[in-house]
C-alpha cells in the first residue's frame, strides 16, 4: 500500500482511533439516574468548565453583529457583570430560571452564558411567539428574571404584572416604566461566578411543540450540553481521521468561522453553532435577520467557513441572483438541518461551492440536536440518509410494542446517549411517554441499513416542518375550530419547493355559515406564531374522509389538494 499515498481509514476504523485510550474523544461508561451510558471521558463536567478556555483569549473575535465585533474578554466581562447583577440586584441563585425573549442579538449570547455560569437555568422563548405563547412559557416555567428586546418587552407586559418577574430590556432607549436598561444594571468589572454547579444540574429548558395542546419544556443539565457538544467535535474528528494527509498544500488552514443564520432560541443555533464557536475559540457572524444576498456578502467579508441553517437557506443561496458576484471559497461545509434535504440539493451544494461540501445532521431539541450525521462524500454516495451515529449515541429502531426490528426494516426511531434531555419540566408523563429506561423515543419513522446509515422515513407524529419550523396540526386546528363557524378542519403539511412544507387546511363550515379564507387567517393569525397561519385554506361542503377508526385521512387530502379534480 505504502507506495499509493497515504491509506484511508474506514468509518469503523477512525472511530475506533479517535476514541481509543489517551485519545481527546476517549470513552468510558458512566450512569446518571441509574441508566448506564457510553460518554465522552474527558468531557468537561459543566457548561462554565466547557467556557471557561474561552476567557483566555482575550482580544480575539468572537461574535460579529452586523457592524458591532465583540471579542471573547468583552464577552467573558459582560456575562460577569450580569450574572453579578443577577445575583446582587435579583437575588437569582442556583436553579433559579432567568428566561430570554429576543432575536439574535449578542446580548443573547452574554445572557445565556452569564444564566448558566452561574448554576441557574437559561429558558430559551421563541422570539416569533404571541402573546399568549409567550405568557404560557413565562408561567410555565417559573422565571425569576425575563431578559429581552423591546419588542418583546411589549409584549410581555401584561404577563409580568401578573407573575411579578423582573425584566431587563436590551438595546431599548426608552423602555417602560418598571423596566430595568441592560446598561444600568450590568456590574462593570465583576467577578466570575463561582457558585458550585454539579454536572447533573439543570442548564437549559427550551420550548418544543407538542402534538397536543401546549409546548413543554425540555430540560438539559448541564453533562447532557457538553456530552452533544463534544459528540459534535468527534464526529467531525472521524472525518478527518478518515481523509489521507493532503499533499501538496503549504499546511495552511483557514481557521473555522461559523454563520448563525438560525435562531438561537432553537437547539441548532444555541448548541452546535454557538456553544460550539464559543467553547472552541472561533468567530461566529450574526445576522440580523435571514436575506440571502446579506449572507453571501458577510461569507465573503468575514470568510466564513461552516454554514448550518436549514434546508431552506442553502438554497436560497445558491438561488440568489447575485450569488456568483461573491466569493464563497472560504465556506467548507455547507448544510444544517432541521429537515430532510431534497437530493437535488444535496448535488447542487456539492457542484456550485468551489471547495464548500453538502452535511446534514438529524437531532432534536430533546439530543440537544446532536445525532446522525452525514457529509462529504458519504452524503453525496447517501443522499437521501441522515447519516451515522459515534459510539455515545445508540440508535435502535423498533416496533410498536418497543421491540427492536431486523436491520434495513421501518421503525420507529429510539435514541439513548447521555445528552438526551432529563426529561420535560414539571411534566412527569410526557417525560415517562417519551423517555423509557434511558431510551428516547424520537416519534419517527425511520430504517438503519447494514453499514450504520439512517433513513427518516417519516413522522409518526402528526407534524410540518416549515423551514425548520415545528408546525403541530392538533395546535392549529384548535385554533381553527374557536371561530364559531368551524364545523370541522384539518391541518397537514404540503410540500413547498423553498420551504419544505407548507402549513394547509381543510374546512368544512357549519350549515348556512360563510367564511373568507382571509377571516379564517387572520383568527389563526389572532392566537398562534405567523409561521403556523395556513397558507392554503380549501373549503368543503363534503365531510373530511375518515378511515374506519374515525381518524382524518390527511395523506388523502393532501393528495387531492395537490392533483385536484
Amino acid at each position: 500500500m505504502g507506495h499509493h499515498g497515504a491509506m484511508t481509514l474506514s468509518f469503523e476504523e477512525a472511530t475506533a482511533f479517535v476514541t481509543g485510550p489517551g485519545q481527546a474523544f476517549e470513552l468510558t461508561t458512566i450512569e446518571v439516574g441509574g441508566v448506564t451510558y457510553t460518554a465522552f471521558r474527558h468531557a468537561p463536567p459543566t457548561l462554565r468548565d466547557l467556557l471557561a478556555p474561552a476567557r483566555g483569549r482575550g482580544d480575539a473575535p468572537f461574535l460579529v453583529y452586523e457592524d458591532e465585533r465583540w471579542s471573547f474578554a468583552e464577552v467573558a466581562a459582560a456575562a460577569d457583570g450580569l450574572a453579578a447583577a443577577l445575583v446582587s440586584r435579583y437575588g437569582v441563585g442556583p436553579g433559579d430560571r432567568v428566561a430570554i425573549a429576543m432575536r439574535n442579538y449578542p446580548e443573547w449570547v452574554v445572557a445565556f452564558a452569564a444564566v448558566v455560569s452561574m448554576g441557574a437555568v437559561s429558558v430559551s422563548l421563541n422570539a416569533w411567539w404571541t402573546e399568549d405563547e409567550l405568557d404560557f412559557a413565562l408561567e410555565d416555567c417559573g422565571a425569576t428574571v425575563l431578559i429581552a428586546d423591546p419588542e418583546r418587552v411589549a409584549r410581555t407586559r401584561t404577563t409580568a404584572a401578573r407573575l411579578g418577574f423582573a425584566t431587563i430590556a436590551v438595546r431599548d432607549p426608552a423602555p417602560h416604566a418598571g423596566v430595568d436598561r441592560w446598561d444600568d444594571v450590568l456590574v462593570p468589572g465583576a467577578a466570575a461566578p463561582t457558585a458550585a454547579i454539579d454536572p447533573d444540574d439543570d442548564a437549559t429548558i427550551l420550548y418544543t411543540s407538542g402534538t397536543t395542546g401546549r409546548p413543554k419544556g425540555a430540560v438539559s443539565t448541564h453533562r447532557s450540553i457538553v456530552q452533544a457538544l463534544m459528540g459534535f467535535g468527534c464526529r467531525v474528528a472521524i472525518d478527518q481521521a478518515r481523509l489521507p494527509a493532503a499533499g501538496g498544500t503549504d499546511g495552511t488552514s483557514i481557521p473555522p468561522v461559523f454563520i448563525l443564520v438560525v435562531p438561537l432560541f432553537h437547539v441548532t443555533g444555541c448548541v452546535p453553532v454557538m456553544l460550539a464557536s464559543y467553547a472552541s475559540g472561533l468567530k461566529l457572524v450574526m445576522m440580523h435577520r435571514w436575506e440571502p444576498e446579506r449572507a453571501l456578502e458577510l461569507i465573503e467579508r468575514e470568510r466564513v467557513t461552516t454554514f448550518v441553517g436549514v434546508p431552506t437557506q442553502s438554497w436560497d443561496l445558491l438561488e440568489s441572483p447575485r450569488f456568483a458576484e461573491f466569493d464563497t471559497s472560504s465556506l467548507v461545509s455547507v448544510g444544517g438541518g432541521g429537515a430532510p434535504a431534497p437530493p437535488e440539493l444535496v448535488r447542487r451544494v456539492d457542484a456550485s461551492f468551489s471547495g464548500g461540501r453538502p452535511q446534514i445532521g438529524y437531532g432534536m431539541t430533546e439530543t440537544n440536536a446532536y445525532g446522525p450525521g452525514n457529509a462529504g462524500d458519504d452524503y453525496v454516495t447517501h443522499p437521501t440518509s441522515a447519516g451515522r451515529a459515534t459510539p455515545i449515541l445508540q440508535i435502535d429502531v423498533r416496533d410498536p410494542e418497543g421491540q427492536p426490528v431486523a436491520p434495513g426494516t421501518a421503525g420507529e426511531i429510539w435514541f439513548k446517549g447521555p445528552n438526551l434531555i432529563r426529561g420535560y419540566w414539571r411534566r412527569p408523563d410526557a417525560t415517562a411517554e417519551t423517555i423509557v429506561d434511558g431510551w428516547l423515543r424520537s416519534g419517527d419513522i425511520g430504517r438503519i441499513d447494514a453499514d450504520g446509515f439512517v433513513y427518516v422515513e417519516d413522522r409518526a407524529k402528526d407534524m410540518i416542518l416549515r423551514a425548520g419550523e415545528n408546525v403541530y396540526s392538533a395546535e392549529v386546528e384548535a385554533a381553527i375550530y374557536e371561530h364559531p363557524d368551524i364545523y370541522e378542519a384539518a391541518v397537514f403539511g404540503v410540500p413547498h419547493p423553498r420551504l419544505g412544507e407548507e402549513v394547509a387546511a381543510a374546512v368544512v363550515l357549519r350549515s348556512g355559515a360563510t367564511v373568507t379564507v382571509d377571516a379564517l387567517r387572520r383568527h389563526v393569525a389572532d392566537r398562534l406564531a405567523a409561521f403556523k397561519v395556513p397558507a392554503h385554506v380549501t373549503f368543503t361542503t363534503e365531510p373530511l374522509p375518515r378511515n374506519a377508526a374515525g381518524k382524518i385521512l390527511k395523506r388523502d387530502l393532501r393528495d387531492r389538494l395537490q392533483n385536484p379534480e
